[in-house]
């Protein structure tokens, strides 16, 4: 295994150097602006959530994440021409679901796709995937025992995945999207089977595309190797102390330093991973059309994490888990300007409940349903993963058997539609 203070040989610090303004870009897929006061005295940066052309109403939402809210007439000549050429634009409601339908029948969320493509009409609903290496997808798609090509045509499993003939199938309306450490597009494609290996994309993009009535985009954007305590460190993390040692928050290098010594930096620091992943998720969502032809607005519907190996080999990590996760969900909402996003990830196969597991219990710790964060009710669920593996352990990439990926990713996915039907 890589040793956690080595990063990877493509790390390059200034690779994002335009990034900031790519974190402006609106969930709707229309960039954020440099306004310009009536007088032409102020300037600020914002992206235009709301207008009526009636009344003159604008509702710019900052990078902060604050929300201004104020009339035309405060803006300049060249301002609202631009206002008035995008037309009335309605504020999000923040209980307004995904997509106007959201099916969780069992018996429509697994029959083989219809072959049609999406209603360009409406929205793309982008999942956005994280985590490490079995996110990434270590499932042999070739093969016998183990392979995904054996469990559809000898067992008969995942039906959906072949045509008539028993050819993989590809539908029109999942677009599957993949991004690694600035690398990429390495897929964008309608989603099917093409070579390689496979995560649980296959499952979730069955799932959510049967489930929603509108386009679906899968983007993945992750590489294996990653802890949640330091790679994936969300923004605001800060600095603590523990057993004589100093540990990195966010930003810092190298992970841990003892106490009362100064740190000595490292060609890495903590969250590099999770600022790279979140790029390249923005880099795609900048050029809509490219990676989902014909789209012309997207909504960042939620997030799929399937991680924590890592974390589960650092007594440090383990034990603060729970506090990293819940930073991380928020952190990405906030991100994506994406606050009502459903978030769902899932456990280590190999983990057993009552193990005494860290990671595993902080992953059931922010669960909207069983867990102790009330503010995760019903918008984020956890995925008890080892009854669907097949043997192996994460870190053995469940010995590469196709059927622990796609078993994971089906029941992700249902958990995903689950909280986009009963909104909160």
């Amino acid at each position: 295994m890589m040793n956690p203070n080595n990063p990877p040989r493509n790390f390059r610090m200034n690779r994002f150097a335009g990034t900031a303004a790519l974190m402006l870009l609106l969930v709707t897929g229309v960039p954020a602006r440099t306004w310009t006061s009536a007088d032409g005295a102020k300037t600020f940066e914002g992206e235009l959530k709301s207008y009526d052309p009636a009344t003159g109403a604008v509702g710019v939402t900052q990078p902060s994440g604050t929300v201004m809210k104020f009339n035309q007439d405060k803006l300049s000549a060249a301002d609202i021409a631009f206002l008035k050429a995008q037309g009335k634009i309605d504020a999000p409601s923040a209980n307004k679901p995904a997509a106007d339908k959201i099916d969780t029948d069992p018996k429509n969320l697994f029959k083989k796709p219809d072959g049609k493509p999406a209603d360009m009409s409406k929205p793309a609903q982008v999942f956005i995937l994280m985590g490490q290496s079995n996110m990434v997808g270590m499932g042999k798609i070739a093969g016998g025992e183990g392979s995904l090509e054996n469990a559809v045509k000898t067992k008969n499993k995942y039906p959906y995945l072949v045509d008539e003939a028993g050819g993989w199938l590809e539908r029109k309306d999942v677009r599957f999207v993949r991004y690694m450490s600035g690398q990429g597009p390495l897929n964008n494609e309608w989603m099917g089977i093409k070579g390689g290996t496979i995560g649980p994309e296959y499952g979730i993009g069955q799932v959510v595309g049967n489930a929603i009535d509108a386009p679906v985009m899968i983007l993945k954007c992750c590489i294996g190797n990653r802890s949640l305590g330091w790679d994936l460190l969300p923004p605001g993390s800060e600095r603590f102390e523990e057993g004589g040692k100093v540990y990195a928050g966010y930003k810092d290098s190298p992970d841990s330093w003892a106490k009362g010594t100064e740190p000595k930096p490292i060609g890495w620091y903590a969250g590099k991973q999770y600022d790279d992943d979140t790029a390249d998720a923005k880099t795609a969502l900048a050029d809509l059309d490219k990676h989902y032809p014909g789209a012309k607005k997207y909504e960042v519907a939620g997030f799929f994490l399937w991680q924590g190996e890592k974390d589960g080999l650092n007594a440090v990590h383990a034990s603060r888990y729970e506090k990293n996760l819940v930073a991380f969900i928020k952190a990405l909402r906030k991100d994506f300007n994406a606050p009502t996003a459903k978030f769902v990830l899932a456990t280590m196969g190999e983990a057993v409940k009552g193990s005494g597991n860290k990671v595993m219990e902080g992953q059931f710790a922010v669960d909207g349903a069983t867990g102790k964060h009330p503010e995760f009710k019903g918008n984020v669920a956890t995925v008890y993963s080892n009854p669907l593996s097949l043997g192996g352990s994460g870190n053995g990439h469940y010995n590469g058997n196709a059927e622990t990926y796609m078993n994971v990713g089906e029941a992700m996915g249902k958990a995903m539609a689950e909280l986009l039907k009963n909104q909160k």
